[in-house]
């Protein structure tokens, strides 16, 4: 065992943990300078491990070729497909509805469902399945994406840790277990798993979110929960979904998100309230929405990109395919900006930009009047639809100033229906066994991009750079602990300071070590690495290996601590925003809470 390599790995470990920790720098360009290190190490002092193979390179290199990280970065992209073309919308409706008026009561009840699922599912489908319903409800209900997603990674290994199959680790101890003629049975860690699920989700549902600090997302831009609103035309045509439409107690019920505000008729302004008045052909509907709405509206069908001629005047009957590249965005006006005192009509932007002005939001006042003939005033927000290369155009621009990261692009509602297949097909040949999940979610990402449920732009921006950087350093980091003894010569080295305890105080101290080391290695590593041991220290004691092999279970289960703990913590990383350091704030209070609650449920549960 070469000492050298030891301390030097355990040295480059920890200062990248302060590094993450820290904040100063970037975390992809901690991992970075994390990766170079151990590669400079071990090829300037080439090492040999126990078995006589050499620690190259390539080993090193080898997280970014990992099957989960691989998975992680096909799945945010298929997520990312979902979303866009809105086909998680009726589940999250009717989760909403099932919650009530309070948000948070939606979200436990989304929370606690992924939790159940997970004690008999894998973990990581389960995840992907609920990601795409908590980004929409969040989105609609206002809440942070920080209060969300990292509660459901820690309720999905909660859950798992309640039966044999709820995770891969349990698994794993269990075939380990069996090779030394010991059989762990589908409910034998049921009770002490539901005693620490719930202790946990109390503090994941309840206490968590007091932890986690809302945080602007990418570039500065806070969550918008969409409660803006714009005023805007709809123009009824001889095929419009709304033809037909009437008013029943003064309410256009078909309308869904849109507010009637007034009808132009020929030459007749119809005004609320709106009382037995049928929409016809020629209609011009004036509606107040959110941008949510007009944005679904577009999607469906109910609403038009217009083209207008050089003249600026529009012409009839034509439109725009709505394509996957097509974007929402908001401007505003400037002082002195040469479109103010334009009407909307003869705004000109259509013929400059390419782009369609759908709806204006007035802060002093909201102007009812036909929308081409509203004038343009300094300050006005205005509603913008194009292609996304033709919204980019305008950064820059003096006259209207762009909201940066205002754009988002228009759902793709015809496609729902293809991306749920796509989405449901992964899932259920996963949950079946009948493929890998990595080559399923491969797939399924490939699909997404060629099916147009998602651009080639959006499956790019769908996942963070900085999860790749970081699961490839800490694989290259895990790889030198294993090799080098490193993780051998912790584990013993506690072990031995627990030497001559009785059981109970053993056995909790060994979770507190296999918890720790799930932390940093992976669950899977850590629970080959330990179950040995746990053997061992069973048959040297002369008791029943039951409880220690069920130390090792939850042990490594309770990867809270770091995102590269557990997949699914790299699942949420990127939806919740999350740092390296928010899973140390939330999650190494998770893990003392469960090694408190198994310390005091084993030696009751197991006769200790």
């Amino acid at each position: 065992m070469d000492l050298l390599h030891i301390w030097l790995t355990y040295l480059l470990i920890l200062v990248s943990m302060v590094g993450y920790a820290l904040e100063r720098w970037p975390i992809e360009g901690v991992a970075a300078a994390s990766l170079a290190a151990f590669l400079v190490l071990f090829s300037a002092f080439p090492y040999t491990d126990a078995s006589g193979a050499p620690v190259t390179t390539s080993d090193l290199l080898s997280g970014f070729a990992n099957p989960a990280l691989i998975t992680v970065m096909a799945l945010l992209i298929v997520g990312q497909g979902l979303f866009a073309t809105d086909a998680m919308s009726r589940p999250t409706a009717w989760l909403t509805k099932l919650g009530g008026n309070v948000g948070a009561a939606a979200v436990a009840i989304v929370l606690i469902s992924a939790a159940t699922l997970s004690a008999f599912l894998n973990n990581t489908p389960v995840v992907v399945i609920f990601i795409p319903i908590l980004t929409m409800l969040a989105t609609q209900r206002g809440i942070s994406p920080n209060h969300v997603f990292m509660p459901l990674s820690f309720l999905s290994i909660l859950g798992g840790m309640t039966t044999l199959i709820g995770s891969s680790t349990n698994l794993l101890v269990a075939g380990v277990a069996l090779r030394s003629g010991i059989e762990i049975g589908f409910f034998d860690i049921t009770v002490p798993g539901l005693a620490i699920a719930l202790v946990g989700a109390f503090y994941v549902i309840r206490v968590m979110p007091r932890i986690l600090t809302p945080r602007e997302a990418q570039g500065g831009r806070v969550l918008d929960p969409g409660g803006k609103q714009f005023l805007g035309e709809i123009d009824v045509t001889e095929e419009h979904a709304f033809l037909g439409l009437k008013a029943r107690s003064g309410l256009f019920r078909g309308l869904g998100e849109l507010t009637p505000r007034m009808i132009i008729r020929n030459d007749e302004t119809i005004l609320p309230p709106f009382d037995d008045i049928e929409l016809a052909i020629g209609d011009r509907l004036i509606v107040t929405a959110t941008r949510r709405a007009f944005s679904r509206a577009l999607s469906r069908g109910n609403l038009k990109v217009k083209t207008l001629d050089p003249s600026g005047g529009e012409q009839a009957g034509t439109t725009n395919k709505i394509g996957p590249d097509m974007v929402m965005a908001e401007a505003v006006v400037a002082p002195g900006s040469r479109y103010a005192g334009r009407t909307m009509q003869f705004s000109g932007l259509r013929t400059q930009f390419g782009i369609t002005l759908f709806g204006l939001q007035r802060k002093s006042r909201m102007a009812r009047a036909a929308f081409s003939e509203i004038r343009l005033e300094p300050g006005d927000t205005l509603l913008l639809c194009g292609r996304e290369a033709n919204i980019s155009a305008l950064r820059g621009n003096h006259d209207l100033l762009l909201l940066e990261y205002s754009a988002q692009a228009i759902p793709q509602s015809a496609k729902a229906l293809l991306a749920t297949l796509i989405f449901v097909a992964i899932v259920s040949l996963s949950a079946a066994g009948i493929l890998p999940i990595e080559v399923l979610s491969v797939c399924g990402a490939i699909a997404m991009v060629a099916t147009g449920c998602l651009t080639i732009g959006e499956a790019a921006r769908s996942f963070d750079r900085s999860i790749f950087m970081l699961v490839g350093a800490a694989i290259a980091a895990a790889t030198a602990l294993e090799r080098t003894g490193g993780a051998r010569l912790i584990a013993d080295g506690a072990l031995t300071a627990l030497d001559g305890a009785s059981p109970v105080v053993l056995l909790s101290g060994l979770f507190l070590v296999v918890a720790i080391f799930t932390n940093f290695l992976s669950n899977n590593a850590t629970a080959v690495l330990f179950t040995p041991i746990a053997l061992d220290i069973s048959r040297r004691l002369g008791v029943s290996p039951e409880p220690w092999l069920a130390c090792v279970i939850f042990g490594a289960n309770a990867s809270f601590a770091t995102p590269i703990g557990y997949q699914t913590n790299l699942l949420v990383m990127g939806p919740g925003r999350y740092r390296f350091v928010d899973f140390v704030k939330a999650g190494v209070p998770l893990v003392l809470l469960v090694w408190l609650t198994f310390t005091l449920v084993a030696p009751w549960y197991y006769g200790l």
